[in-house]
């Protein structure tokens, strides 16, 4: 009797023991179906092989089975062209597994932004989906240098184009409900690189978002039109934005962008770190960015309004700041802190008048409301600026316990603002200000302190 218990108890622990390993291949959670592991649907992963075909037959049955988990094994590359991603699945990757997009730029034919084509293809997307999740410690390769040009001394050179530009985006996610995106690494995008439009229920937590630092247009993680947004202790290196909030004209019927919370994030990025704008057709509000890291970035933190939507209602606090002038392919002039309402200019390029509402001439810009910066630690070439095009537009913004040490670390000129994307004049060329406040109103400043390095000896400054 005790040898057959023995053996009973044995086998219930092989069976225990069994189901967990299943359950941590996938990710640590249990699925609604089966594991789907690529290789089962034709999947090499040598690296030169475009799995996509096998990659999507295994999407696709998972999708069929009511759901479960696809699965990158360790210990292989798969290349691949675009997937289209299917609801109440887990894409698990497992440590030393990756995902790499093909370099063959034809493949790439469904835009990013609909009838635009101008701004980038989709790689890895999906549209209604609901219960989607990215875990595991593998790595999403956007392959992106393979997509650019001549490599400059601050920047890839980008490909000429025709009636479309063919980078892929890696992920492009619209109208997702439920969306887990957990300790993936993603790597090399060679546009934007997880975009959420329309999106409700997002947590983003601990992931390695690292691209390129001169590729353009490679943003982080772009939200766009989205609610209920969480995005903590990630790791993000980009050569444009690394996390912006968004209301872009072609996805306008998903409404506002709001409920949007980032913490204990780390980033660098050439362009603007934290950025709220450019494009905003809509209403931005009720966001918070708390306890944060921005190194060695070229802004900062960037509200940035150029359409006819509103900000407000945000708050950036507990945050340490560090910028650097970098050349004027890159916007921003090495502002920490940078709050702007200006309308974009007239004509016909990627930054201006074809992004006005149909019909429309010239365009508006909305009001920026507020807005609290406080305890927020800042290491600069430059300044605060904050502007807009008349008084109204930029108003009810706080600054407590902010502390802005200005010091000079590279050879670019000074004493100067950019409003960019803007119409007229894109610079200001001025005095070195601590603060310099253009068209504002309703300021307030408590506890705000200043100091000079030696190294800006030769700058005349006004608080």
């Amino acid at each position: 009797m005790e040898k057959t218990n023995m053996k009973r108890a044995n086998l219930y622990f092989m069976n225990i023991l069994l189901l967990s390993l299943l359950l941590f291949s996938c990710g640590g959670k249990q699925t609604s179906g089966s594991v789907y592991d690529v290789r089962d649907y034709g999947a090499v992963g040598d690296g030169k092989t475009d799995d996509a075909t096998a990659i999507q037959r295994a999407i696709d049955a998972c999708a069929k089975s009511g759901g479960g988990c696809v699965l990158f094994p360790k210990g292989y590359t798969f290349l691949s062209g675009p997937l289209a991603l299917g609801s109440n699945t887990e894409y698990h990757f497992e440590a030393d597994s990756r995902l790499l997009a093909n370099p063959d730029e034809s493949i790439y034919n469904i835009s990013a932004f609909g009838e635009n084509r101008g701004e980038g293809m989709m790689w890895l997307y999906a549209k209604d989906v609901e219960n989607i999740s990215f875990t595991g410690m593998g790595t999403i390769d956007g392959n992106g240098v393979a997509f650019m040009g001549k490599e400059l001394h601050d920047s890839y050179e980008l490909k000429p184009v025709t009636d479309f530009d063919p980078r892929p985006h890696v992920l492009t996610l619209i109208n997702a409900r439920k969306v887990v995106m957990r300790d993936i690494n993603i790597r090399n995008s060679a546009y934007w690189t997880v975009h959420l439009i329309g999106c409700n229920d997002v947590m983003i937590d601990g992931i390695s978002l690292l691209n390129n630092l001169k590729i353009r247009n490679g943003d982080g993680i772009d939200i766009d039109h989205s609610r209920n947004v969480r995005i903590s202790n990630c790791f993000i290196e980009s050569g444009d934005d690394c996390i912006c909030l968004k209301n872009r004209r072609e996805f306008e019927e998903y409404g506002v962008c709001e409920d949007i919370t980032v913490t204990n994030c780390i980033m660098t990025s050439r362009s603007c770190a934290v950025k709220i704008g450019s494009e905003n057709v809509d209403s931005i509000r009720r966001v918070v960015f708390d306890n944060c890291i921005i190194r060695n970035s070229n802004r900062g933190i960037g509200i940035q309004n150029r359409d006819e939507g509103t900000v407000t209602d945000v708050m950036f606090s507990n945050m340490i700041v560090d910028c650097r002038f970098f050349s004027d392919v890159w916007w921003g002039k090495s502002e920490p802190i940078y709050v702007t309402s200006y309308p974009r200019a007239k004509g016909n390029h990627k930054d201006a008048g074809w992004r006005f509402p149909k019909g429309a001439t010239e365009g508006k810009c909305g009001n920026v409301s507020d807005i609290r910066f406080h305890n927020i630690r800042c290491t600069s070439e430059n300044g605060v600026f904050v502007g807009g095009d008349t008084d109204d537009k930029v108003s009810r913004i706080t600054f407590s316990d902010i502390e802005l040490s200005l010091r000079r670390v590279t050879d670019y000129p000074g004493a100067v603002y950019d409003k960019r994307p803007c119409d007229g004049e894109g610079f200001i060329h001025d005095m070195k200000y601590a603060f310099y406040i253009e068209k504002a109103s309703d300021i307030v400043m408590e506890n705000c302190k200043v100091l000079n390095d030696k190294s800006m000896s030769d700058y005349k400054f006004r608080n």
